[in-house]
């Protein structure tokens, strides 16, 4: 197993404010090494996760923040 995934699955997994009680659709995201953040689906847990530079975790916040993705 490589490192990222050892990370991957260490990780402290935070669910979105946004995610309901009702098990829809949910997004976690967890801090990982040298300021990258994971993404996931939190109803697919050992599923696929986005990896985020700290550039481009900071462009998508900041495009959500500003209503780019509405």
């Amino acid at each position: 197993m490589d490192k990222l995934t050892q990370e991957l699955r260490a990780a402290t997994w935070i669910k979105s404010s946004h995610s309901g009680s009702n098990g829809g659709n949910c997004v976690e995201v967890a801090e990982l090494s040298h300021g990258r953040r994971g993404v996931r689906d939190s109803k697919n847990p050992t599923g696929p996760a986005l990896i985020f530079t700290p550039g481009e975790w900071h462009a998508f916040v900041s495009g959500v923040k500003s209503g780019e993705f509405d």
